[in-house]
C-alpha cells in the first residue's frame, strides 16, 4: 500500500512507538510530520530519515497547540491523520500517588491526545476523510498494580475515543484506538530499572515481571504496532470505527 495523497502527524515521534510508526507512514507514501517538546530529539529522528518532518509541540499546552496547528494550515500540512501517541508512565501505588503525578498523567495522556483531536478535526470533516488513531495501552483494557494515574487515563482514552467514533459516523472520519501490551520502548526500559533499584532483582527477573503478562513472554516490537496502525491510517479501513485493537499476543481477548 502506497499513499500520494495523505499528511500524517504522529506526536511523541522522535523515538519509541511513534518513531516507528511515523517510518513506516513515510516508507508508505504518506508525508510525515512527528511532533514532540524535544526538537534535539526530533532532529536526531530526521537524521535516520530525511523524508520527516518536524513540529516542536507540548500537547499538554492548550495555546501551544492552537498556534501550531494554525501554522500547519499556513504551512498547507494541516494533517488528515492524526497519531496520538505522545504518553508518559508513573509508577506507584495508589496511597502514594500525589495531585501532581495523577494530573501530569490525564495532561500528557489523556488531555493531549483530546487538544489535537479537536485541533484537526474540521479540517478532517471538511473534505470528509480523517483517521484519529490513538495509541492506548493494554492498560485501556484491563489494570495493572501501581498504574491508577496511568491506567486511569489510557481508560479515559479509550472512552473518548468510542464516544467520538458515533460522532464521526457518515464523516468519513473515523476514530481507533491500538493498545500494545508492554514494548520494547525507553518507558518499559525505564520501567526495568526502576524495579531493579526497589527490588534488587536481576534485570532478567524485573523484565519478567512486565512480559509475564504476555502469552508469549516477550516484549511487543514497535513495528508490530507501527503495522497496525498503518492499515488502520488507509482508505480500506473506513468500516474500522471505534475500535480499541490489541497488540499483545493474545494477553487481552
Amino acid at each position: 500500500m502506497r499513499v500520494q495523497s495523505h499528511t500524517a502527524l504522529v506526536t511523541g515521534g522522535g523515538s519509541g512507538i511513534g518513531l516507528a510508526v511515523a517510518r513506516s507512514l513515510a516508507d508508505h507514501g504518506f508525508r510525515v510530520i512527528i511532533a514532540g517538546r524535544s526538537t534535539a530529539r526530533l532532529e536526531e529522528a530526521t537524521s535516520t530519515h530525511k523524508d520527516l518532518h518536524t513540529l516542536t509541540l507540548d500537547v499538554t499546552d492548550e495555546k501551544n497547540v492552537g498556534d501550531a496547528f494554525e501554522g500547519l494550515v499556513e504551512r498547507d500540512m494541516m494533517p488528515d491523520v492524526l497519531i496520538n501517541n505522545a504518553g508518559a508512565a508513573i509508577t506507584a501505588p495508589l496511597e502514594r500517588t500525589n495531585l501532581k503525578v495523577w494530573q501530569s498523567m490525564l495532561d500528557v495522556n489523556l488531555t493531549g491526545a483530546f487538544l489535537c483531536t479537536r485541533a484537526v478535526l474540521p479540517h478532517m470533516k471538511a473534505q470528509q476523510f480523517g483517521r484519529i488513531i490513538t495509541i492506548a495501552s493494554t492498560a485501556a483494557l484491563k489494570g495493572y498494580a501501581y498504574t491508577a494515574a496511568y491506567t486511569a487515563a489510557k481508560h479515559g482514552i479509550l472512552g473518548m475515543t468510542r464516544a467520538l467514533a458515533l460522532e464521526l459516523s457518515g464523516t468519513g472520519v473515523t476514530a481507533n484506538a491500538v493498545c500494545p501490551g508492554f514494548t520494547d520502548t525507553d518507558i518499559v526500559r525505564t520501567s526495568v530499572q526502576n524495579i531493579v533499584e526497589k527490588t534488587g532483582r536481576s534485570a532478567k527477573a524485573a523484565l519478567h515481571e512486565l512480559t509475564q503478562h504476555n502469552p508469549e513472554d516477550r516484549l511487543i516490537r514497535p513495528d508490530e504496532v507501527a503495522d497496525t496502525v498503518l492499515w488502520l491510517a488507509g482508505e480500506k479501513a473506513s468500516a474500522i470505527n471505534g475500535q480499541a485493537i490489541a497488540v499483545a499476543c493474545g494477553e487481552v481477548m
